[in-house]
């Protein structure tokens, strides 16, 4: 067992987790739906990620949501910050160990077709890693031939989209691009995702799919669409209106 794993497990008890949650920027409020809440700082725990990005959080959360124990974790390492597409690894590695079966990954994301309006949830259907990294470069066992088909759990989608009806929430479905960053998209970059068959763009997500099915997790992933693609709209595209309106994704 990992250093973390028994850090957690010393401050928040023994109990399995049934799924770890990773939230995308802007979104770290949701961790305070949790009953029974125990909050542990990223900094107390080895090898968690740094999440130096404003908008995101920097502690997992633990606690009760429709009567299952989860694990939150309020903020991510992105590529862009250290140039390691394999940053989430130990923490998602730790969650693994601590019981979880089930990874719900979220992000802020860039909208490439009109379906998908700023303040829209995206679920995601499939990704196109535009990136060509993989967290799975340099493993030593036949293990990192991870099959990605049906990726993003089939049955989880379709449960997600069920429970949408019911709350009155849209929620359609898409292909998530992913992009380095840090910089956003050229328009023709944006042109190209289209292209290839990509809803929406964003910079992380992608790693942590490809690491959840390495780990033998069921995934599932929503993006929270906070601008149009550059070129689309004539918004003025920032972190700091992804962040503005991720928050109202969440609501």
């Amino acid at each position: 067992m990992t250093k973390a794993a028994k850090t957690i497990q010393k401050i928040a008890g023994k109990d399995p987790i049934a799924a770890a949650l990773v939230l995308g920027s802007g979104l770290s409020a949701i961790a305070d739906t949790l009953e029974d809440r125990v909050t542990i700082p990223y900094s107390e725990l080895k090898d968690f990620p740094g999440a130096g990005v404003s908008g995101h959080g920097r502690d997992l959360v633990l606690g009760i949501m429709g009567g299952k124990r989860i694990a939150i974790l309020t903020g991510r390492e992105h590529y862009y910050e250290h140039g390691n597409p394999a940053a989430m690894r130990p923490a998602l590695e730790t969650m693994a160990e601590l019981g979880a079966q089930t990874l719900l990954l979220t992000n802020s994301a860039g909208s490439l077709d009109q379906r998908f309006a700023p303040g829209d949830l995206m679920l995601i259907s499939d990704h196109i890693n535009y990136n060509g990294l993989n967290p799975l470069i340099g493993e030593p066992t036949d293990r990192r031939f991870v099959n990605m088909v049906d990726c993003y759990n089939p049955d989880y989608r379709a449960k997600a989209k069920a429970a949408s009806e019911r709350l009155g929430i849209a929620l359609g479905e898409g292909v998530y691009f992913w992009y380095s960053g840090p910089s956003f998209e050229t328009p023709a970059e944006i042109q190209m995702a289209i292209r290839l068959g990509a809803n929406a763009v964003g910079m992380s997500t992608v790693p942590e799919v490809i690491l959840g099915r390495f780990l033998g997790m069921k995934v599932w992933a929503c993006s929270s669409i906070t601008n149009m693609g550059a070129g689309l709209s004539s918004e003025n595209i920032s972190h700091e209106h992804t962040k503005t309106m991720a928050v109202q994704g969440a609501a």
